[in-house]
């Protein structure tokens, strides 16, 4: 009798042993599959977020210039202020002919100025050379020559093709505005992506603001 009930219990063991056994085997592959899938889930949303980080990086890394004709340096201040805003590629427009005080005399109607202002087809050559194909987005800055911008402008852009990009005109002046030269150009170079432009005075702070208040 107590080698049957010795027996009964042996057989008892084994059987409950065997349970666990079934039980921790099915409970380590349920983890591994939940493992797996949080690994995979993981390695889903890292991608997402690299893919997330490259989108902005390339949003955001567009190649910038500020292009600028300045005879007097006025021009010139506020376009470095642009560059210092934009971290942006500083370009001046160099004419072949420098242009002095007598040039720019407007009480003169024989000064060089006022002759290239009152004429349709003057485009006063340029010395440098400028390239823009790498740019995307151009700062184009000018002092307001007779209500309107140099002719030399109307040259470097007869002379470069920037149809698709974005350009931002940016002018300086005693008291004219610039709706005049960008009617002008959003006329003639219909190609361009033109952004609302303005008139700036050489305060930094008021040039910092209007970059960056800017959606381009």
């Amino acid at each position: 009798m107590k080698t049957r009930n010795i027996i009964i219990l042996i057989i008892a063991f084994i059987v409950i042993a065997a349970g666990v056994g079934i039980w921790l085997i099915s409970s380590n592959k349920s983890n591994e599959s939940n493992n797996t899938n949080n690994t995979n889930k993981n390695e889903e949303e890292n991608k997402t977020d690299e893919n997330n980080i490259e989108d902005k990086e390339t949003s955001d890394n567009k190649d910038i210039a500020v292009i600028y004709f300045s005879a007097t340096g006025t021009t010139e201040k506020v376009a470095g202020y642009i560059k210092n805003a934009t971290d942006a590629d500083l370009i001046e427009i160099e004419p072949k002919e420098e242009y002095t005080d007598n040039d720019l005399n407007y009480s003169n109607d024989e000064s060089r100025a006022t002759k290239e202002q009152n004429d349709p087809s003057a485009r006063p050559e340029i010395s440098n050379n400028i390239d823009t194909d790498s740019y995307d987005v151009i700062f184009l800055g000018y002092p307001i020559w007779w209500g309107t911008s140099p002719k030399i402008i109307l040259t470097f852009l007869d002379n470069h093709n920037l149809d698709g990009k974005t350009v931002i005109p940016f002018c300086t002046s005693g008291s004219s505005g610039i709706d005049s030269s960008v009617n002008y150009f959003k006329n003639n170079y219909k190609n361009i992506n033109w952004i609302e432009g303005k008139r700036l005075t050489t305060s930094e702070s008021e040039v910092t603001n209007w970059v960056n208040s800017l959606n381009y």
